[in-house]
């Protein structure tokens, strides 16, 4: 009774909490119908008839097979009789098995109302059964056109996910609960917490995944030592500083994407990938991006590898005075590091002399459910907005991101956030993760056409880089690459496909969990493991099928590896130290800009 009553507002503060939400709402409502108005209203359009068109191809390829339509809704009747018989028997204090359970990993259901609650039971049940019905409806209406398919079930899904009765208060047992006991003051503090992300957005709804004041880089995340060494309009150059007195010869250059900010590889001390390389002897070189606005609109992607990579191998020379290296590319940065090899093999130039992937595509002939955001008329789309503003914004990326997991990325944090009133959680993966960045025109859009699209990478001459026609079968040095099984966006199948790109001696490594957790996986954690296989098949499961499952992480499997390429051992070298004077401390000030 008395946690009840520290729960409960008085009539007074409720008063007070509706009124200040009262006249908060009709000013942010205002201000973004006036948004609204301003809004490109083809590319709204051009969004709604995609996922329009979309539907209305499912309704035509389910008619076009009426027989196992019928078969199909004959089969979830059947269902829903059964569950109707075990319900009335559940609630005639008899025992009775499910119909049907959610997945182990699934933990909308967690609470154990859903299960004990013969009425929530039902709820979710019926609900369980109608969502596999329209997913496997999706799934068998595919044909010849696999991009079609993958758009119809990716937004089934979407609907699906949407529909969940945890979404709703009155079919939410917990919220329901908290409702009760609260008074519902939990959704008037919901309410308050979604103001406040439409007003941090600005008229779009920024979802909150974790506390924002939790965190600040260079404080308590992005703090392992270093220097900037070197900048240009596209990136600072950090060099970080040596934690073992000698280090190998050859410094080490990590090239993040710029999808993302680079310190997902530096959250902590304890799940740092930059922290172990350098207490590994490596001198480590980091690019960190620019955040562009539209003042970079006419950067290219070929500009991002001159004034990337290459860049940094010169001021890399002058820093250390070593003319070699070796490379990591993570993402992005890795499909940047093949263009760079290609480039380099057709200039001769040899300065990198090992290479390493980070769930890297370079074959995007299967890039996975990004490929259901990539079509002439919704790159029209995009092509149209960025050309208006000269980026891409950041949020918008952020938003494709997040529905690829929707329901660990959006519902989950609606849930608590809005439906319990309750603050996210602070988390530093979820702080990167909200972290985002705007893209450059002119890049980007060569980029989604070029790669994502078209495909032509892969081809021979598909594509030239300053005037050189990029091959990358010319790439013929030690590769190291490491997919991770989970991923969603990169798929470890696809980008398997390089290994048969490249020549020189090649590893392949999977690890466990995904395109995140599963690179940023410290040997201390004890988690996931990997696969090995010496040999390199064509087949992807050929290669699976023969490999060896290790425990644990990758990183010092990696470790080993780079360091037979790194040459002997020198004294460690100090950033700023050499030929390029420090500019300021790591993490620098182009990582600090955000996009809203």
């Amino acid at each position: 009774m008395a946690q009840q009553q520290e729960l409960t507002a008085s009539e007074s503060e409720v008063a007070q909490i509706v009124s200040g939400i009262a006249e908060r709402s009709r000013g942010l409502i205002e201000d973004f119908l006036a948004r609204q108005q301003l809004t490109n209203g083809d590319a709204q359009h051009a969004d709604a008839v995609q996922l329009g068109q979309t539907f209305l191809e499912l309704t035509r390829r389910l008619v076009a097979n009426p027989l196992d339509l019928v078969q199909a809704q004959f089969d979830l009747w059947q269902n829903y009789v059964r569950l109707w018989q075990a319900t009335t028997q559940r609630m005639l204090g008899q025992e009775a098995e499910p119909v049907i359970v959610p997945d182990r990993t699934d933990r909308r259901f967690k609470d154990a109302a859903w299960h004990e609650n013969v009425l929530f039971d039902y709820i979710k049940q019926s609900y369980l059964l109608a969502a596999r019905f329209l997913v496997e409806r999706a799934q068998k209406a595919g044909d010849a056109d696999l991009k079609q398919s993958q758009k119809i079930e990716f937004y089934t899904r979407q609907f699906v996910d949407a529909l969940a009765p945890s979404n709703f208060v009155m079919t939410n047992p917990e919220v329901l609960r908290l409702t009760l006991e609260t008074r519902g003051e939990n959704l008037l503090r919901g309410l308050k917490n979604m103001l406040d992300d439409l007003d941090r957005g600005k008229g779009r709804l920024a979802i909150r995944m974790t506390d924002l004041d939790a965190f600040e880089v260079g404080r308590n995340i992005a703090t392992s030592p270093g220097k900037v060494v070197y900048q240009n309009e596209l990136m600072q150059l950090l060099q970080y500083a040596p934690r073992t007195e000698q280090v190998y010869k050859r410094p080490l250059m990590i090239i993040p994407p710029w999808i993302n900010k680079f310190y997902i590889l530096d959250l902590q001390p304890r799940n740092s990938f930059i922290r172990f390389a350098v207490e590994q002897g490596f001198t480590v070189f980091v690019l960190s991006w620019v955040n562009p606005d539209e003042r970079l609109a006419h950067k290219s992607f070929e500009d991002y590898m001159l004034e990337g990579p290459l860049a940094a191998l010169d001021a890399m020379r002058e820093a250390t005075g070593e003319r070699d290296a070796t490379v990591i590319g993570y993402c992005l940065g890795g499909t940047l590091l093949a263009c760079t090899l290609a480039y380099m093999a057709a200039k001769r130039d040899t300065r990198i002399k090992a290479a390493t992937f980070f769930t890297s595509l370079v074959d995007f002939r299967d890039p996975g459910e990004l490929g259901v955001f990539i079509d002439e008329e919704q790159l029209a789309c995009i092509e149209t907005m960025m050309a208006k503003r000269g980026y891409l914004d950041g949020a918008e990326m952020a938003t494709t991101f997040n529905m690829l997991r929707a329901n660990d990325l959006i519902w989950s944090f609606v849930i608590n956030n809005y439906l319990m009133g309750k603050d996210p959680f602070p988390f530093d993966l979820l702080y990167w993760n909200s972290d985002s960045t705007r893209m450059p025109a002119a890049m980007h859009g060569f980029y989604l056409r070029k790669f994502y699209h078209e495909n032509k990478l892969v081809e021979p001459g598909g594509i030239s880089l300053a005037g050189v026609p990029i091959d990358l079968r010319r790439i013929k040095l030690p590769t190291y690459f490491v997919s991770t099984r989970e991923d969603h966006i990169a798929p470890w199948k696809s980008t398997y496909a390089a290994t048969q790109l490249y020549q020189g001696k090649k590893r392949f490594v999977l690890a466990g969990s995904g395109h995140i957790a599963g690179i940023v996986n410290p040997p201390a954690s004890g988690k996931y493991g990997y696969w090995t296989n010496d040999a390199l098949p064509p087949d992807p499961d050929e290669w699976l099928a023969g490999a060896e499952q290790h425990d644990g992480s990758w990183w010092e499997d990696w470790a080993r590896w780079n360091a037979a390429q790194s040459g002997p051992l020198v004294p460690a070298r100090e950033p700023g130290g050499g030929g390029l004077p420090a500019l300021e401390d790591a993490p620098g000030s182009y990582v600090r800009v955000r996009a809203f």
